[in-house]
């Protein structure tokens, strides 16, 4: 099926084209003229747009980003691992920042520090115990729309998270960061994605939360785990702690 955005102009510019003489030649008519005027230019804006218009549908993403979801769901509910994820950087993951779920919730995560192989199932420190599930998330993900690695203020995280989540999801209308010792507080105002009660939220976060966890760690290059986050006056207020 073609671009319906095309067709509209086509349709629009030809109609345009064959009355703009009729009402200016034959009616004399000044306001029907420029009506006729305007009607091409909305064709000619129709074409244009058809342009801009994505390849992939905003439905047919949501399709995708649910499959991804619910598959990583299940497997987390069967493991019946409900622990918080890491976010690492991409220097700790072969070049692809990724988030490891603990298989032990009393986990000492301030052992990652050394880099791990890209499998699904890592150790991440000495022990037996020290294994988890790495991930790629829908931080991860975006992190490859960033044109520049960001820097380690507070400004420069704000800034690659407002690009990411503002300008180009259109997913809040602004962000606000503020970094205090190894704690980072994000605060998204008009977000339009928030976590709910599913085994996928609890581990990984919402995808707000998520983009701003993985921009914060590999501007950091340290990894970051979500402790919280919460929505109260039309705000997503996420905190995000450093651990190494």
């Amino acid at each position: 099926m073609k671009n319906p955005y095309v067709i509209l102009g086509i349709i629009l510019a030809i109609v345009g084209a064959v009355l703009t003489p009729v009402f200016y030649f034959i009616l004399s008519s000044i306001p029907l003229t420029a009506f006729g005027l305007s009607t091409i230019i909305l064709g000619l804006t129709c074409i244009a747009l058809a342009n801009a218009r994505p390849y992939i549908s905003p439905e047919a993403s949501q399709t995708l980003l649910r499959t991804g979801m619910e598959n990583t769901s299940a497997l987390l509910e069967e493991l019946g691992i409900q622990n918080r994820a890491v976010y690492l950087p991409s220097n700790l993951r072969n070049g692809h920042p990724q988030a490891i779920i603990p298989l032990d919730e009393n986990a000492d995560l301030s052992q990652i520090k050394d880099k791990m192989p890209g499998r699904l199932i890592v150790r991440y420190g000495p022990k037996a115990d020290d294994m988890a599930i790495a991930v790629t998330t829908i931080g991860s993900i975006n992190l490859e729309m960033l044109g520049n690695k960001p820097g380690p203020s507070a400004d420069e995280i704000e800034s690659s998270i407002t690009y990411i989540t503002v300008g180009v999801l259109d997913i809040a209308n602004g962000v606000r960061v503020n970094i205090t010792d190894s704690k980072i507080n994000v605060e998204i105002s008009g977000g339009k994605m928030r976590a709910d009660n599913t085994w996928y939220y609890q581990s990984l976060g919402s995808p707000l939360a998520s983009i701003s966890a993985a921009i914060a760690s590999e501007a950091l290059d340290k990894p970051v785990r979500i402790l919280e986050e919460k929505h109260q006056n039309n705000k997503d207020i996420i905190s995000l702690e450093v651990l190494a």
